[in-house]
């Protein structure tokens, strides 16, 4: 996508390194960070330099790649491949990209390896904007029929970012929203903040300015309210996983979304890449849901009035925090899943008719 009309993606190889925007600092300053190791990956992952179910598998596989060009024995990749796993549990990308890697490589000759490795990598990060790009085709079908029966317009709302920052380029929940921009279609996004993190008011709201799409950014709790008065047309949002009987998990909130949504008759989208469905789980009660740190919580970051950024405590110094990063919605509040493969219904029935060889 563009930053002020300049084609970027989040993660990209440069030379033996690899290079990511460092999202921790946005969206006050645009930084680039290089990745020089597995550790560096690693940490990457676990600190949200990198986020995103997708971005998170294809920093994964990089890591792989900077894992192998320094020791190729099969002892060495599979440790390389559980460290990573252990950084984040929740999204399902992470495991199914160590997977991907170390089946590529490990029945290799090791001469090989490290080659394969960097060729992989580079493959995962192609087909996920491929993946996205049907995404944003298919959604933005939906969007353009709510155009086409309605004047002004269409009011959208998004939970969290799932936009191209959380993929390699494009998005999920954002991709057809960038799509029915480019195809002309009066657009307007409502933000939610998305706290703790506020990856919404600091990445989505960025990314929607840098790109030139009218969005508005509001307080979590507000979206009820707009979508009780009429001023929401659809949702979408993203998942970290979705399990085979169409439950899906995403940011803490979601759900609270996606209550508000089906109480007011309003349809409630979840783009969902095939890598970010997990056919081994029976239903979203199966899905592990990371808890981060207190902080998190306690403390929110900003600039201060020197135009330095700063992080300021929130909560009195002896209140406990609790943090659970994610929620599940039951597949029956979600109207649809939109894939690469297209459009299906929340339900076993329904991603297995796309996915039959996973079924």
């Amino acid at each position: 996508m563009n930053i002020d009309g300049n084609p970027t993606r989040t993660i990209w190889p440069a030379g033996d390194v690899v290079e990511i925007i460092d999202q921790t600092r946005l969206p006050h300053e645009f930084v680039v960070k290089r990745l020089r190791s597995l550790d560096d990956a690693a940490e990457a992952i676990s600190v949200m330099r990198v986020r995103g179910a997708p971005l998170i598998g294809a920093t994964a596989a990089y890591g792989l790649a900077l894992a192998a060009a320094r020791d190729v024995s099969d002892a060495a990749l599979c440790a390389a491949g559980d460290s990573l796993i252990a950084t984040r549990p929740t999204a399902v990308n992470l495991q199914w990209a160590v997977r991907r890697m170390l089946a590529r490589l490990l029945p290799l000759p090791a001469a090989q390896r490290a080659a394969a490795a960097w060729a992989e990598a580079a493959l995962i990060a192609d087909e996920d904007v491929v993946r996205n790009q049907a995404i944003g085709r298919h959604g933005a079908a939906r969007i353009e029929a709510i155009a086409a029966r309605k004047a002004g317009p269409v009011n959208l709302l998004t939970h969290c970012n799932a936009g191209w920052l959380a993929t390699v380029d494009w998005g999920t929940a954002l991709a057809p929203v960038y799509a029915a921009v480019a195809a002309g279609v009066p657009l307007h996004v409502w933000v939610d903040e998305t706290r703790p993190r506020n990856q919404g008011a600091s990445l989505t709201a960025w990314e929607l300015a840098k790109h030139g799409v009218a969005h508005t950014v509001i307080a979590d709790n507000a979206g009820g309210h707009l979508m009780q008065h009429g001023q929401v047309d659809l949702c979408i949002v993203g998942t970290d996983r979705t399990a085979a009987n169409g439950d899906v998990c995403n940011k803490i909130g979601t759900y609270l979304k996606a209550l508000a949504a089906h109480d007011n008759g309003v349809p409630f989208y979840v783009a969902a890449p095939g890598p970010s469905i997990d056919f081994e789980l029976a239903s979203g009660r199966e899905i592990p849901i990371e808890e981060r740190g207190a902080e998190e919580v306690t403390h929110i970051a900003g600039l201060d009035a020197q135009g330095r950024l700063a992080s300021v405590r929130l909560t009195p110094s002896g209140s406990r925090a609790a943090n659970p990063a994610f929620d599940v919605t039951p597949a029956r509040l979600v109207t649809g899943i939109i894939t690469e493969r297209g459009v299906c219904a929340a339900s076993r029935e329904g991603l297995a008719g796309l996915y039959p060889e996973c079924g």
